[in-house]
């Protein structure tokens, strides 16, 4: 359907109707484009990813969202790994520095100090 021009006069006076159904073909026609350009935008940000699932071949928008949604999967699941690793690092420091302090406050109860005390206070301190 081609576009009309309609040229207005001031006695002719398009009602709010009329001026709904002149505007609904332009704003169709722009979310389209935002659309399409979100996802060539996609395209162009996830090229590398594109390439190790489907190369050399012609991708449809829906490949294009459906390799986005698998990316962003894998990189929330990367994400919620990192976090474990570290909090698992964080909690083992955690432990292992009690353990030392407690090991200390052990070793200094005792007023005699033994060679292997003197050793293992001088080892836990590096």
């Amino acid at each position: 359907m081609a576009p009309s021009t309609v040229f207005l006069e001031p006695d002719n006076l398009l009602t709010p109707k009329e001026k709904n159904k002149l505007r609904k073909p332009v704003v169709e026609k722009m979310r389209r484009d935002r659309i399409n350009s979100s996802i060539e935008q996609l395209k162009l940000l996830l090229e590398k990813e594109f390439q190790r699932h489907q190369p050399n071949s012609k991708l449809e928008k829906a490949d294009i969202l459906e390799v986005a949604v698998s990316y962003l999967k894998q990189q929330s699941q990367l994400q919620m790994k990192r976090a474990f690793h570290k909090s698992s690092q964080f909690d083992f420091r955690e432990g292992y520095s009690r353990c030392l302090q407690e090991a200390f406050h052990f070793l200094s109860l005792h007023k005699v100090r033994t060679e292997t005390q003197t050793k293992l206070l001088s080892h836990f301190q590096k």
